[in-house]
């Protein structure tokens, strides 16, 4: 029977048979309890990475991105071979860009995408090789087109008329050809958060596919552009395929008429693979999703009688998602009784919403579980909240944890390579966290937490308060 705690717990939420399991598609491959009831990652203790960097701490799994990254590449080489063509893999950078990540993809022989000149320019100063590059993004600007044509962008993926016609009189002034791809909205609504969904008609990304074809034979006039393919992207967090069989079957009716007017070389179906941040969570394989989205690309082609293309595709939450761990230290516990009868705890944490707004953003659901040692209390349902001055600022929405975690303790939350640190802010005038990277027993900064002083230092009253006329 329920207890009247239990009954506050959504269905998908069941009591763990050990609650301090570590389970296996949410956590790095790496993740394990030591003897002591440690969490280990990549052969560093949780202990010791709060020791030496503090909390709260990003901390990314080197091998596991890397990992994830070859896996893609080889699974989409291998079925795009099968079907007589070949794929081209770009690591999403919005989900987590830094110089050293940039460097670990194109190790495994992936290519980035990026979408902003702050993106371009990380990527650049990683030393990824300009023709490598994909450069994404509704509102680019002129400024922003201007440096990716003089670096030799390899492919600018354009979003709307105006941005046609920017490129064509850059091009037209400095002599450049710039390969591009149109962007289409194939009017598939991904099964996720409406703010992740993208190909859905009413949003600002892309070309409907009625005034694609015009934008194409636009494009088609000006002699500095070259048209190299369609892209379409239909949302974030997706498992299984059919979405993307549907997105398509839709984009290649668009793809064949095209081809009355000249050669359509690539077609680019995105990414927005889902990972696990529940133990509920079932993202489909790799190798299921490479093999099934091209081979529905090849029939698709066969139908029209129609070469298959050249095939790109953009996973970034898919590879970095499931490397990263937040480490947090419990600063408060507070039992809350309830209307029902029922009694939540909740434990505060000296994070929350300024390292991690996705619960706040999208409503997402994490992980948590007690880091720095076995738990030997009953599990107890439970909600992580963050330090901040905002009833929204959950980190963790329900978690069963060990009815003894206590101030001081160590909490970790997986699952948070990706779209964690990207969307960090300065609320309440916290400082960033470092971002860790861990390999073989060692930890290395890979970009450094933010001080106060840090924080302090834009706000130019005080350098005016110390300076006064």
């Amino acid at each position: 029977m329920l207890s009247p705690a239990d009954s506050l717990a959504p269905e998908w939420l069941v009591v763990p048979d050990d609650v301090n399991d570590l389970a296996t598609a949410v956590w790095p491959a790496s993740a394990h309890r030591d003897a002591d009831g440690v969490v280990q990652l990549a052969g560093v203790s949780a202990t010791a990475l709060a020791q030496t960097h503090g909390t709260p701490l990003l901390v990314i799994d080197e091998d596991e991105v890397r990992a994830r990254a070859r896996s893609f590449r080889v699974a989409f080489d291998r079925a795009a071979a099968d079907h007589g063509t070949t794929a081209q893999v770009y690591y999403a950078g919005k989900a987590l860009l830094t110089t050293v990540i940039a460097r670990w993809v194109v190790d495994e022989g992936l290519r980035v995408d990026v979408c902003t000149g702050g993106e371009l320019a990380v990527a650049l100063a990683a030393g990824v090789a300009p023709a490598s590059l994909g450069f994404h993004g509704n509102n680019k600007s002129v400024a922003e087109l201007e440096r990716a044509v003089e670096v030799c962008v390899g492919t600018i993926i354009v979003d709307s008329a105006i941005e046609v016609e920017r490129l064509a009189a850059i091009t037209a002034r400095t002599g450049a050809t710039q390969r591009v791809l149109v962007r289409v909205i194939s009017g598939v609504h991904a099964e996720t958060h409406d703010f992740l969904a993208t190909a859905h008609e009413d949003q600002k990304f892309g070309f409907p596919l009625p005034e694609a074809e015009q934008a194409v034979a636009r494009i088609r006039e000006i002699p500095g552009l070259e048209f190299a393919g369609l892209h379409c992207h239909i949302g974030s967090q997706i498992f299984g395929v059919a979405g993307f069989r549907e997105s398509a079957s839709r984009v290649l009716e668009l793809h064949a008429a095209l081809l009355e007017g000249g050669p359509v070389p690539q077609l680019n179906l995105g990414g927005g693979f889902g990972i696990a941040y529940t133990r509920l969570d079932d993202p489909t394989p790799i190798e299921t999703l490479a093999g099934e989205i091209v081979a529905a690309v090849a029939e698709g082609c066969a139908a029209r009688g129609i070469a298959v293309p050249a095939l790109s595709f953009e996973p970034g939450r898919a590879i970095v998602g499931t490397a990263g761990v937040t480490l947090y230290e419990v600063g408060t516990t507070k039992d809350v009784a309830l209307d029902s009868g029922a009694t939540r705890r909740y434990v505060s944490v000296d994070g929350g919403m300024s390292d991690n707004a996705r619960p706040a953003l999208y409503g997402a659901q994490f992980s948590a579980r007690l880091a720095s040692r076995a738990g030997t209390g009953e599990a107890q349902l439970s909600r992580v909240v963050g330090k901040h001055c905002e009833s929204g600022d959950i980190v963790v929405d329900h978690e069963f944890l060990p009815a003894d975690v206590a101030p001081g303790d160590l909490l970790a939350v997986p699952a948070t390579g990706a779209y964690c640190a990207p969307l960090a802010s300065n609320y309440n005038h916290v400082p960033r966290p470092p971002i860790v990277a861990v390999r073989d027993g060692r930890s290395t900064v890979i970009v450094r937490g933010e001080t106060i002083d840090d924080v302090l230092s834009r706000d130019a009253g005080i350098e005016a308060s110390e300076n006064p006329r």
